[in-house]
């Protein structure tokens, strides 16, 4: 009976058998699957109870369609930049109740200056800049969804090096021209 021999030069440390292999990729599909949308789910920080506040503050100050997902984002970075932000969102939103508010005018006069008043400035130039603070670094936030770009959609676009616009790294076919008859 001959014996199965296998001849391998390498350590037997860089050895892997196929149960290893497998393993790494599922671990690397998993990871490659799940990576983009941990932060949404895995802050601790932020809470479905205060993006829900958060959000309803912004379509008080904000009159526009917005984004659940860019308002997550802004909430928890708003939430880490400021430690009382979350108490303040309260008040906001207590102040707009006792006004019966619809919308930004109904009760954005009768916000006490400070604090208050700045964190509803604050939310309102966030959604409309997409970023947090005017700086050269600053992690952007809403790109093609900033409030900024919207009212002029149709006319400019947003300068980017992708070929159809933000996130369009492919061109569109040109349409097909009528064939000649002969």
């Amino acid at each position: 009976m001959k014996e199965n021999i296998i001849r391998d030069d390498s350590p037997p440390e860089y050895r892997l058998s196929r149960r290893q292999v497998l393993l790494g990729g599922a671990i690397l599909m998993g990871s490659t699957y799940l990576g983009p949308s941990l932060p949404a789910w895995a802050d601790a920080q932020v809470n479905d109870a205060y993006v829900s506040q958060f959000m309803q503050l912004s379509n008080l100050l904000v009159n526009h369609k917005l984004d659940q997902n860019v308002g997550w984002r802004l909430a928890a970075a708003m939430k880490t930049n400021n430690d009382a932000f979350a108490k303040q969102v309260v008040d906001l939103l207590n102040i707009a109740k006792t006004k019966n508010a619809k919308i930004v005018e109904d009760f954005f006069d009768d916000i006490p200056a400070g604090p208050l008043k700045e964190s509803a400035f604050a939310i309102i130039s966030a959604w409309y800049k997409g970023v947090l603070v005017d700086a050269p670094d600053a992690e952007v936030y809403a790109y093609e969804k900033a409030l900024m770009y919207q009212p002029t959609i149709d006319v400019m676009t947003i300068p980017t090096y992708a070929i159809t616009g933000p996130n369009g790294w492919t061109s569109h076919a040109p349409p097909l021209a009528d064939m000649p008859d002969f």
